[in-house]
This record gives C-alpha cells, sequence and structure tokens, in this order.
C-alpha cells in the first residue's frame, strides 16, 4: 500500500484511524480497487492492529469499504447505477444545504467561502492538484456547516466517501468546470438567495456527473 499515512496521537485510537482513511477518501488519495491491508496500514500509521481493524470495520459496516475476504479490504467500484442513485441524492440534499446556507450565512460565512474559492483558483493554477481538491471539499461541507443541520452535514460526508475517489478522477480533467460554478453558488448565498444557491450548486453537481460519464470510470452493473 502506498505510503499515504502519518502516525497519529494515541488517544481515541480507531476514531483517529477512521478519520484518517475517511478524508484520503474524499481527497482522492485511496482509488477504487485499493487495498487495505491492516499491519501495514497500522505502520504507517503507527497503532497496533486493533485500532485499525475496528476502523475498518466500522467503514464495511457503514458501506464505505468492502470486504471480499477477512484479508481483502478494498474501496468499491462505483458502478453506474450507484453513481446516479448517489447523485440524485445530492442534488436534492446539497441544494438544500445551499438554500439553507443562503438563509444563515454571516457576512464571516461569506468571506470564508470566498477565501476558499480563491484558493482553489490559485491550486488550480499552481498545484498541487491535492490541495485543490482538498479546497473544493472544504467548499461544499462549509456550505452544509453554514445550513446548520448537521444531520445533514453528516449525509453530505457520507456521500463524499463514495464520490471522493471519482471527482479526484475527473478533476484535472474536468478544468474550469469544476469550480466555475462556485461563483454562482457564492454569490447567490452572499445575496441571501435560497433559490439560486440551491440551482447553482445543482449545476455544479451535474457538470461534474458529465466529465464522470465521460470518463469510463464507473463499473459496470
Amino acid at each position: 500500500m502506498r505510503d499515504i499515512f502519518s502516525t497519529i496521537d494515541r488517544p481515541n485510537l480507531a476514531e483517529s484511524v477512521r478519520a484518517r482513511i475517511t478524508a484520503a477518501l474524499v481527497a482522492g488519495e485511496l482509488k477504487p480497487g485499493d487495498k487495505l491491508r491492516i499491519r501495514p496500514l497500522a505502520e504507517q500509521l503507527g497503532t497496533s492492529v486493533t485500532p485499525v481493524r475496528d476502523a475498518l470495520l466500522g467503514l464495511i459496516s457503514d458501506g464505505v469499504l468492502e470486504s471480499r475476504t477477512p484479508k481483502d479490504v478494498r474501496v468499491p467500484a462505483i458502478r453506474l447505477g450507484d453513481y446516479e442513485e448517489i447523485r440524485i441524492i445530492r442534488l436534492r440534499v446539497e441544494g438544500l444545504a445551499a438554500r439553507m446556507a443562503a438563509l444563515n450565512a454571516t457576512a464571516g460565512d461569506v468571506a470564508l467561502l470566498r477565501d476558499l474559492v480563491e484558493r482553489n483558483e490559485a491550486a488550480r493554477v499552481d498545484g498541487p492538484t491535492s490541495e485543490a481538491l482538498r479546497l473544493n471539499q472544504i467548499f461544499h461541507f462549509e456550505i452544509a456547516r453554514i445550513a446548520a443541520m448537521p444531520t445533514l452535514a453528516d449525509i453530505i460526508r457520507r456521500l463524499w466517501l463514495r464520490m471522493g475517489p471519482i471527482i479526484a478522477a475527473i478533476y484535472v480533467a474536468g478544468g474550469r468546470t469544476m469550480i466555475d460554478h462556485h461563483y454562482p453558488i457564492l454569490d447567490a448565498i452572499a445575496a441571501g438567495d435560497g433559490d439560486a444557491a440551491e440551482r447553482a450548486i445543482q449545476a455544479d453537481i451535474e457538470a461534474a456527473a458529465d466529465f464522470v460519464r465521460a470518463a469510463g470510470l464507473l463499473a459496470d452493473e
């Protein structure tokens, strides 16, 4: 397994391991088909095998990882039907998050979102791609936070665990499409226009979906 993890602090080891793995999924550092081996992963993280095993079992239970055998845990491939289902759900839940964010956003929230977009632009030009991906993800998660609906935010994070590897795979090919829609999202939230914010984030999701379908990354049914 690639050395993408660093050692972690001792308290709450299983939760810390889970957090590291989920961050790698969202950032696209783990790809569909990648195998997560307990012992090498424990060595990278500087833990015993028990918290790693516990974290992996939890992610398997949540449907984020798949277990083919007890020793074969992998990032699942996304099938076309699964992707389309998640896309439809994202349109609804992220649309709602953007709508509520437009109603709740403070001047500080708008400034934070604007800073994220500006930094994302810079990272797209100067790299690394991993930083641009990270900022793209944070932009979406911050909108969910501003919406002030914690359960909704948790649903969005779980969906991004499934989508992270796919979004990462098409991010460079997507070019400006991957950020252009963030400007109308930002403008609508700044203006307190829930309808426009919902439409803009849905357009962002649909534009990325066109690249995903064209890239041939989705597994057969």
